[in-house]
This record gives structure tokens, C-alpha cells and sequence, in this order.
């Protein structure tokens, strides 16, 4: 890992970044940590690729799919700004080194039994991938990692982005850019064809091929970039050394047609290497339990990342220069007095003081400090967010019920004003039933109550069914970032006294994380533009208000009052409530429609 020079910079978001891993064509990837103290890595997207006007909303596809990959076999998303002057995306650190770095530097080709278990790991990564709808397009020894329970595939989601802006631009000949590496990639990439699933199966022959041996299948480019893609496209691999079914996965992996290689099922039932504690030789087991206990021992935060090492570097051969502590009076991030972060797991980095850092530079592409305190983000081994789908089949539904509702709050408005007036003609202290039109009236109004308490039982349950669908989706595009659980969307609904506060916060969460503006979303931080919760105030406002004076009204009904003052009362206090439910179902379908519009707006990139 490299430290941090005078061009980069000390924040992205909410992250503090910590050192240079490494720098490729499309950006950097930085060492970075969570204000609760998780370590990250976090990929800046040049700027120059960024001002692509297809690259953007292909990036926003991308990062949507990839959070639903899940971290068992691949490094998760866990946070992502598609929208900030040079869009970055932050995922899980994986502890471990690159294959690259253990076959080039540290120990070689691996033996046989640890490459019948990489295998094994990169078809079910590659198939979790699939399975979300992304290729990787760049699959390479430096972007799989190798840790205790299995290898880790990482990388993935922002090739395709990339690509889809070039092909727009013209495609690669007349930007001279290739994405991918080339001496990993499918013949139909070297010529410009459309990728498929079987290009990522083409890479992952040449990448066990090139763990098992040492070298690339089909040479190295110091003849030239152009003469080694020539024969990724034209010669057949160099495959000495292979032997038996070994042999047999890689070549066929290797096949220059894309309809003659093994599909993913295939190369599931294919691969059975074990991936248990001693998959990896030991010097290379030796060497991660060396890294995990130095990171152990550290203290200070650029010293825990230059002795842990980057993956696809070794750790540095002399110590870092120790980061001089600021001053006593400068205040942590999350604000005066506050305590020294923890790692994921609780348990505290540091025993000593808390050290000062340099706080974030002067607020860039709507940055501020961060608060705090921060929602948790899922722990890499956690259960991936539900993948999001449209809300606006239910959201249709609930729409079409509250305008009927709408339309009987009217229709008893206009009731309420008229049966108050006819009661006028009768004596204020005689019954009601004394009148000579008490018999009409009570007909119609039960009607209406019976009326409005079947359509309400019919919004209330298409309402919590489209507020749990968007609840669902607003998770998956902020992962960690919505208050209280899946479960309460529907259940705060109906608990006594939460259901007055609740809601409102689920609704808030759901509101930023989904409005133009927020790539990421959240409860903390800077509010997003297109987030401004005027609406959903007043539609909470106004319903409340109508709530509690449903709630009177059904306790007891105005045909049944013992004078016609006590019944005239009850029909003002009906005209009331019509008066604040008419504006509060006006509201609700105005935020049903937004939500679901702004929900698929992102499900389909345009935001």
C-alpha cells in the first residue's frame, strides 16, 4: 500500500481514507475506514470517465445489481455516490492477499488440491455474480483474493459501466481502450464482440491455468499488447504441466467459441475441491496469520493498514513514519468527547487516548463532517439486502383505493354540512329521531359508514403492502441505512403509541435513500436535493389529525345522540375530520405516486 500523496484526497463521503491500493484505468482504489470503524475499500472513478454521459446511469445499474451479489464469495458493496463529481463505490476489505501476489511473489504456483479449491470458490462466485445480472468482465490473479475459508472475487460492476460508455462513444478503436486485462481475456472481447456469461468462463480457465503453472496460457505481452491478443484470439494455450481433470476444466473453459465452453451449472458439477482452513499451502496460511495478528497489534491507523498490507502487495519492509498527534483541543469527527471507534466486531482498536486526524477538506460536491452517529452497515458475512423490484403493480392498487376514499370523504362532507342543516328545523333539546327526515339520514349514513369501513380495511392493507415493498427496495439501495426492521414497515402500523412515531421514521428513511439526488441514501448526513420531507410532514401532520378524530367519531354516531345539539355536534366534528382527511388523501396519493416513480427511476438508472 501507498500513502496517501499531496493529489489525493484524506475523505470520500463518509470514509477517511487511509492509503493508496492501487490504480488502474478506470480509478483508484483507496485503504479507507467507517466512521464506526470498519475497514473498507473504496474505488474512485476517474473524472474524465465520469463526464461520460453514459456512464453514469450505467454505473447506477450496475452498483443496484451488484449489491445483491452478497459477500460470501465476492467483496459487497456496501456504499456508492453515482453522483459526486468522480462517483466512487465502497466494499467490504477482504483481509488476504491477490493470487498474483502469492504466485509472483510470495510462493508460486499453487499445488494441485488448492486449485481444484480456488475453482470450486470462483464458479460459485462467478455464479453469484451471473445471478445477479452482472459479467465481470476483468476477471484476473489481482482481483481475486485468498483468505482462510475460500477465494474472494472483487472488482466487479464498474467494468461494464466502462464499457457501455466507450461502445457509445464509438467503441474502442477510436478510444484505443480495453477493458480488461489482456492477457485474461475472451476472444470475443479482444475483438469487440458483445460479452457474455462465457467470456467470465474464458477468464477463469486462464486465470487456474495460470495458478497452476506460474504463467499466463498464452504468454506475456513483451512481444507487444497487440501480438499477445492475437493469440488469445487465434493460437490455443500453452497448458504444459496440466495434467488429467485438471487439464481437462481448463482447456474447455479455454475454448475459443463461446457456445463450446462449459456453462456455470456444468463447471459446478465439475468442481468438488475442498475449501476447508488448509485449502492454501502453509507458508501461504503462515503468511495471513502473520498479517492478522500485526493488524492486531497496530494502533495507529495508517500503521494497521501498511502492516496488514493491500491485497495484491506484500506488506511494506520497513514501518511507516508514525502520524504525529494534533493537537489535545482538536475535537474528534463525531464530534466533542467522543469515544475512539470500535472495529465491526465491538472490540476497541486502541487502548490508549484517542489521536486526532486531519479532518475532511472544505466541503466538496455537497460533503459535510459526518454526524455522530452512524447506522450499521452489514458485516460482510450478514444476509444480502432482498434485490429490489418495482412497487407500482400495488402502488396502482393503493393509488385507485385512496382516491375512492377521497371520493367518500367528499361525498360525507357534503352529507354531514346537509344533515346538520335539516336538524336545524327541529328543537335543539328533542331527540333526533324526532325529526322528519332522522329516517333517510340514518339510512344514508350508515350506509357510508359501511361504505368507508370496507374501503378503509382495503387501503389500510394495500397501503402496508406497497409501504413494505418500497421499504424493501430503499434497503437494498442504502443497505444498513433504514431505520428498524423489515418487519416493522408493516407492524408499526398497528402497535399502540409507536404507530404515531414509527412509521414516519421507516417513511423518512425510505424518502432519502430513494429521492433524486442521494446515490446512497441514509438517515445521517447531508440531506440529498431532491430529498425535502415538506410533503411527507404534511401529509403525517394532517393525518394524525384526521386519525384522532376518526378514532372520536367511532365511539359513538350522531343518529344516536339524545338531542339534536348533542348530534349537530357530532356531525361539525364529522365535518372536521372530512376537512383534514380530504387533504390527507390527496397527499398520500401524491407520495405513492413519487416514491414508486423515484424507485423506478433508479431501478432503471436515471437517477
Amino acid at each position: 500500500m501507498e500513502r496517501l500523496s499531496s493529489e489525493d484526497p484524506r475523505w470520500t463521503g463518509g470514509y477517511r481514507l487511509l492509503g493508496r491500493l492501487g490504480e488502474g484505468g478506470m480509478g483508484r482504489v483507496y485503504l479507507a475506514r467507517s466512521e464506526r470503524g470498519r475497514t473498507v475499500a473504496v474505488k474512485v472513478v476517474k473524472g474524465e470517465l465520469a463526464r461520460h454521459p453514459d456512464f453514469r446511469r450505467r454505473f447506477t445499474q450496475e452498483i443496484v445489481a451488484a449489491r445483491r451479489v452478497g459477500g460470501d464469495w465476492t467483496a459487497p458493496v456496501l456504499d456508492a455516490d453515482t453522483q459526486a463529481a468522480e462517483p466512487w463505490v465502497a466494499t467490504g476489505y477482504i483481509a488476504g492477499p491477490s493470487l498474483a501476489q502469492v504466485v509472483d511473489d510470495d510462493y508460486g504456483p499453487l499445488p494441485e488440491h488448492s486449485v481444484r479449491a480456488l475453482a470450486t470458490g470462483l464458479v460459485r462466485a462467478l455464479s453469484a455474480i451471473h445471478g445477479a445480472g452482472l459479467i465481470h468482465r476483468d476477471l484476473k490473479p489481482s482481483n481475486i483474493l485468498l483468505t482462510f475459508d475460500g477465494p474472494r472475487v472483487i472488482d466487479f460492476g464498474i467494468a461494464r459501466a466502462a464499457d457501455a460508455a466507450m461502445q457509445s462513444s464509438g467503441g474502442l478503436t477510436s478510444t484505443g481502450a480495453v477493458i480488461g486485462s489482456p492477457g485474461f481475456m475472451s476472444p470475443e472481447q479482444v475483438r469487440g464482440e458483445p460479452v457474455t456469461p462465457a467470456s467470465d468462463v474464458f477468464c477463469l480457465g486462464a486465470v487456474l491455468a495460470y495458478a497452476a503453472t506460474g504463467r499466463m496460457p498464452f504468454g506475456t505481452a513483451d512481444s507487444g499488447v497487440h501480438a499477445l491478443m492475437f493469440r488469445v484470439a487465434e493460437e490455443e494455450p500453452d497448458l504444459t504441466g496440466l495434467s488429467g481433470p485438471l487439464y481437462a476444466l481448463v482447456s474447455a473453459c479455454l475454448a475459443k467459441r463461446a457456445d463450446q465452453r462449459p456453462d456455470l451449472p456444468t463447471l459446478t458439477a465439475r468442481t468438488h475441491g475442498e475449501i476447508s482452513g488448509t485449502w492454501l499451502p502453509g507458508e501461504v496460511l503462515a503468511q495471513l496469520g502473520r498479517h492478522a495478528v500485526q493488524l492486531l497489534d497496530s494502533e495507529d491507523p495508517e500503521a494497521q493498514a501498511a502492516a496488514f498490507g493491500a491485497p495484491g502487495t506484500g506488506a511494506p519492509s520497513t514501518p511507516p513514519p508514525a502520524v504525529p498527534p494534533g493537537p489535545p483541543s482538536t475535537p474528534p469527527p463525531g464530534g466533542p468527547g467522543a469515544p475512539a471507534h470500535s472495529t465491526p466486531y465491538g472490540y476497541p482498536q486502541s487502548a490508549t487516548a484517542w489521536q486526532p486526524v486531519p479532518g475532511p477538506p472544505a466541503p466538496q460536491t455537497g460533503y459535510q463532517p459526518p454526524s455522530a452517529y452512524h447506522a450499521p452497515l452489514p458485516h460482510p458475512g450478514g444476509p444480502p439486502p432482498r434485490p429490489p423490484r418495482t412497487a407500482r403493480p400495488v402502488a396502482t392498487v393503493t393509488w385507485a383505493l385512496l382516491a375512492a376514499v377521497l371520493a367518500l370523504l367528499t361525498i360525507d362532507l357534503i352529507f354531514s354540512i346537509s344533515a346538520y342543516e335539516a336538524l336545524d328545523d327541529s328543537s335543539a333539546h328533542f331527540s333526533p329521531r324526532f325529526d322528519a327526515d332522522y329516517g333517510d339520514l340514518r339510512s344514508t349514513s350508515e350506509a357510508l359508514r359501511s361504505l368507508g369501513t370496507l374501503l378503509g380495511l382495503g387501503t389500510i392493507a394495500a397501503w402496508v403492502a406497497w409501504f413494505w415493498r418500497v421499504r424493501t427496495n430503499a434497503e437494498a439501495f442504502a443497505p444498513g441505512r433504514v431505520r428498524h426492521a423489515p418487519g416493522m414497515a408493516v407492524g408499526a402500523w398497528f402497535i399502540p403509541v409507536a404507530a404515531l412515531f414509527l412509521p414516519k421514521q421507516i417513511a423518512n428513511d425510505v424518502w432519502q435513500a430513494s429521492a433524486p439526488g442521494s446515490a446512497t441514501g441514509g438517515w445521517y448526513g447531508p440531506r440529498p436535493p431532491g430529498a425535502r420531507r415538506g410533503l411527507l410532514n404534511g401529509w403525517w401532520t394532517t393525518l394524525l389529525c384526521f386519525g384522532g378524530l376518526l378514532s372520536m367519531l367511532l365511539t359513538e354516531t350522531w343518529y344516536e345522540s339524545g338531542s339534536i345539539d348533542d348530534a349537530q355536534g357530532w356531525l361539525a366534528l364529522s365535518v372536521f375530520c372530512d376537512l383534514l382527511g380530504i387533504p390527507a388523501a390527496i397527499l398520500a396519493i401524491v407520495i405513492v405516486l413519487r416514491l414508486t416513480r423515484w424507485q423506478d427511476d433508479r431501478l432503471a438508472g436515471r437517477l
